[in-house]
């Protein structure tokens, strides 16, 4: 018997009176046997009521179908290997050659049961008789995937449970798959609603209450009112921003301008982007499959990340003089943006240089501008704080898309919500001001540095431009929002007022919102350096 059975993690010790000769019967507690008279087994596990399966052991499932299959193996790679749910999904789809519609499968039940671990670990607390530190980590992962289609798909509850199970005695366990039994037969009592009225009874804080109905920390709830706020936002958006986070990813395409089209796309069943030329949306399947994607030419990018790059390309300059423009992406790990700058710069005889520090990050570069001439970019690798050193006063256009938390893209990277700490925002807006100074020193006087971030926490948005920008008078404000707006199909309304940005009274931030642009969360700031002639 594995000695995991009843859930506790491993401890060494044998268990004994345990033996199976011909005469001995195992019995319960109480008196009465394992199996009945049909051959059904007694439940085991948690606080649920002992009754008798509904299947003979001949009857169970006993193997893992590949969509369940390929969802528990990324969510292990995520607890036991840290590693990022977006670049493991695709390859395990690839690597056991899942069709369209298991891939889809396979993502929902991998992602879903990240993105909700808070709220289903609540659930599954509540159906488990010590704490989940104690419960062994596979089978706490097994016990996500089960309470995601249980809780939040619609799957039969029968399935659901006899899946997850089969999936546990396969990968797991027999012992261990009848502690998941019994834990999950307990979860499918009650749907959500009812499991999160009772886990939010008496509570009072509505930081506390969204952060288990919305599954988020309390602070990341915290920081995302106070983002809503400080963007001019009501903080009543605060739930569905949270849904919003929560929703299903959809894959966004940008074709890179000049050199790649969507057609493929749009045969693969693509529909047009409603904010952005060149776009294309997709709610599933593996992007990786299309020739396009293959050679570079299309590429997987938010939307909102497409509007970043192509306000900067499109931001007013003043006096720069008429030779070719020169531009820089100075933190271009791994190479999205800077793939569309160089596309962009392509078609207005512009060059780019793109700099990363992490040589590994840099390769991924290499290969997002592979796709481009290769006399019309640079790569440097080195720290982007010294990039004035060797490049100073010299660009027309800079993207400054700043290091940060990635508040603003908890739908794409659903572990990282469950990683990130406060402690971490105030590192990196340290960094972020320091990249911000730097870029603007390599500013050419007339040109525009845009400074991004995917977050819209104010320690990495506001606060950073304030403190940079009111040491300074040589610079000015953008209406980032009328920049936007220029380059959508559509109006964004995203801009904002300046709140004291800067020295120009008329300038002003720009904040997309998941919830209301179907985006992720990019803060933009356009700053243009004075022209000292004028």
């Amino acid at each position: 018997m594995d000695d995991r059975a009843n859930g506790r993690k491993h401890n060494g010790q044998t268990h004994k009176g345990q033996g199976s000769g011909p005469d001995r019967r195992r019995r319960d507690p109480d008196g009465e046997g394992r199996r009945n008279n049909r051959g059904r087994e007694r439940n085991r596990g948690g606080n649920a009521p002992r009754g008798f399966s509904e299947s003979t052991p001949a009857q169970r499932v006993r193997e893992a179908d590949a969509a369940r299959l390929v969802a528990f193996e990324v969510l292990r790679a995520v607890s036991k290997d840290n590693a990022y749910a977006n670049l493991v999904l695709p390859a395990k789809i690839r690597a056991n050659r899942l069709d369209k519609r298991d891939a889809g499968l396979a993502t929902e039940l991998g992602y879903g049961a990240l993105r909700a671990k808070g709220s289903y670990d609540a659930v599954i607390a509540a159906c488990v008789d010590r704490p989940l530190a104690d419960v062994d980590e596979a089978i706490l992962d097994a016990l996500r995937l089960g309470a995601h289609q249980l809780l939040a798909m619609r799957i039969p509850p029968h399935a659901a449970v006899n899946q997850t199970v089969g999936l546990a005695r396969a990968v797991i366990g027999a012992g261990p798959a009848s502690f998941i039994n019994a834990v999950l037969r307990k979860i499918a009592a009650k749907d959500l609603s009812e499991w999160l009225d009772e886990l939010t009874a008496g509570l009072s804080d509505p930081v506390k209450i969204a952060a288990i109905r919305q599954a988020h920390p309390e602070w990341i709830v915290r920081a995302l009112r106070q983002s809503l706020v400080a963007h001019g936002r009501p903080v009543e958006e605060i739930d569905a921003l949270l849904e919003a986070d929560n929703a299903a990813p959809v894959v966004n395409l940008v074709a890179l301008p000049g050199l790649g089209d969507l057609a493929e796309a749009f045969d693969a069943d693509f529909t047009p982007g409603p904010l952005v030329a060149d776009s294309a949306l997709s709610a599933g399947g593996d992007p990786g499959r299309l020739g396009s994607i293959r050679e570079g030419v299309v590429r997987v990018q938010d939307v909102g990340s497409q509007l970043v790059a192509r306000a900067l390309a499109a931001a007013p300059l003043t006096g720069t003089g008429g030779a070719p423009e020169r531009w820089l992406d100075l933190c271009a790990g791994p190479g999205g943006k800077a793939a569309l700058l160089a596309a962009l710069a392509k078609q207005r005889g512009a060059t780019l240089l793109a700099n990363e520090p992490a040589e590994h990050r840099a390769e991924l570069v290499r290969k997002a501008l592979a796709a481009v001439p290769g006399e019309l970019w640079q790569l440097r690798v080195a720290d982007g704080r010294t990039i004035a050193e060797d490049y100073p006063e010299t660009f027309d256009r800079i993207l400054v898309d700043a290091p940060c938390s990635g508040l603003g893209a908890l739908r794409r990277r659903p572990e990282s919500r469950w990683r990130r700490t406060p402690a971490e925002v105030a590192e990196l807006s340290q960094l972020q001001r320091e990249l911000l100074v730097a870029g603007l020193a390599a500013l050419k006087p007339g040109g525009v540095l845009g400074y991004a971030t995917c977050s819209p926490h104010p320690a990495e948005t506001l606060a950073v431009v304030t403190d940079v920008l009111r040491k300074r008078d040589d610079l000015e404000l953008l209406d980032a929002g009328e920049v936007l707006d220029g380059v959508a199909l559509k109006p964004l309304h995203a801009g904002q007022p300046a709140a004291g940005l800067g020295n120009s009274g008329s300038g002003a931030s720009a904040q997309l919102w998941p919830h209301l642009h179907a985006t992720d969360a990019m803060f933009l700031t356009l700053i243009r350096k004075t022209n000292r002639e004028n």
